[in-house]
């Protein structure tokens, strides 16, 4: 296992595409009026905007769920041959478009797209009432573009266009995460360092850490990671590809039932992830199992040393905890949270480190080998 920390990046890589953070990500879905009632209720997510037929805009409903500063819009397809319907029909439900939020939408979008990036729209504004927006979009992995997004000129619910809605359910007095932490994403075999090169070439990011090798393997099958992040590590998208195993790994599996690259999990940064993995659960969200043998071994506990909650908490909640030379984290995470096996979450509260849970690797692939060997895809 080599893990590469670039905590001090080259300023000038910094600076050729700054960024303020994730904007949004956008879900292509089935029936975006259900996932918005799932959101709000198994997420505790506030619903705050609306756009479709009723504002004039005939192929979509959209509703904007917010939980601190993590944005989701869930876009459903209102005829069969609205754009979009198509990326249903491949990919299930899945993330379309991880928004980054950037202070100059022109520089960035020339940037990128002389940097070698495939322009999907130009730089252009969206106006209304309450001011105006510049956004501009770019391919990456599959079928995933980034939006770049400058909002400082605009006090609107969310884009021109969408109005203001009463939430889904009561609002909660606390929320369960405040920010998306990482975006994960899946690519083919042999593909993951060309997208490597792609997001340190077009936008400047730095490969944060690497993971290959048996700690990141297990008697079954393998993959290969690496992290990318601008230079404040306020964006990071891990990158995984498969790896020559005994059976099918993890990301093949997501391969197959998504019908190519995609974003395989959102890390939602939590405060309290006790109390929030108690409230999802009693709301019905799913987590993976983790044995009681993880939380019994005494190396673990040796190598943890303390931590704000019980060893005994955790192990109730199936919460596993790692430390670096930074600190420690606790994380968690979801099965897939619709019938295809691919995008699920991870909830993370963190302690000073700065990494991704490394000790936590083998027990999480073999947590989730188990679900694969009940669905058939082992």
């Amino acid at each position: 296992m080599n893990r590469r920390d670039a905590m001090e990046p080259e300023k000038s890589r910094a600076d050729v595409f700054p960024v303020k953070g994730v904007d949004h990500l956008r879900f292509l879905v089935g029936n975006a009026r259900q996932a918005a009632h799932y959101y709000s209720t198994a997420f505790g997510m506030k619903c705050v905007a609306y756009r479709g037929p009723e504002q004039g805009f005939r192929d979509h409903a959209e509703y904007v769920l917010v939980s601190g500063g993590a944005r989701f819009v869930l876009t459903g397809m209102v005829h069969a041959g609205a754009p979009g319907a198509e990326h249903v029909t491949k990919h299930g439900d899945g993330i379309s478009d991880i928004a980054i939020e950037v202070p100059d939408v022109d520089a960035a979008y020339l940037h990128a797209t002389e940097s070698g990036a495939t322009g999907v729209t130009e730089p252009h504004d969206l106006k209304d009432e309450h001011g105006t927006v510049r956004l501009a979009s770019i391919a990456t992995y599959g079928d995933t573009v980034h939006t770049l997004i400058d909002r400082s000129g605009y006090d609107g619910p969310f884009l021109p266009g969408f109005v203001a809605r009463e939430p889904i359910v009561s609002v909660r007095p606390k929320r369960f995460f405040q920010a998306v932490d990482h975006v994960v994403g899946n690519v083919e075999l042999g593909k993951m360092d060309e997208w490597v090169e792609f997001y340190a070439r077009v936008m400047g990011f730095t490969n944060m850490a690497e993971f290959i090798g048996d700690d990141i393997a297990t008697d079954y099958s393998a993959l290969m990671s690496k992290v990318v992040a601008d230079g404040t590590r306020k964006v990071k998208f891990p990158l995984n590809e498969p790896a020559v195993s005994a059976r099918k790994s993890q990301i093949d599996e997501y391969l197959e039932f998504y019908g190519g690259p995609g974003a395989q999990h959102v890390a939602l940064a939590t405060n309290d992830i006790l109390n929030t993995v108690d409230a999802m659960r009693g709301a019905g969200v799913e987590f993976l199992d983790t044995p009681d043998s993880y939380y019994d071994d005494p190396e673990l506990r040796a190598r943890i040393g303390n931590v704000r909650a019980p060893i005994e908490e955790l192990k109730r909640r199936k919460i596993l905890v790692d430390r670096d030379e930074d600190g420690y984290l606790l994380q968690i995470f979801t099965k897939p949270v619709q019938d295809r096996p691919t995008v699920f979450f991870e909830l993370i509260e963190r302690h000073g480190s700065l990494g991704f849970g490394k000790g936590n690797f083998k027990a999480l692939f073999e947590a989730i080998e188990r679900e694969q060997e009940l669905r058939g895809n082992l």
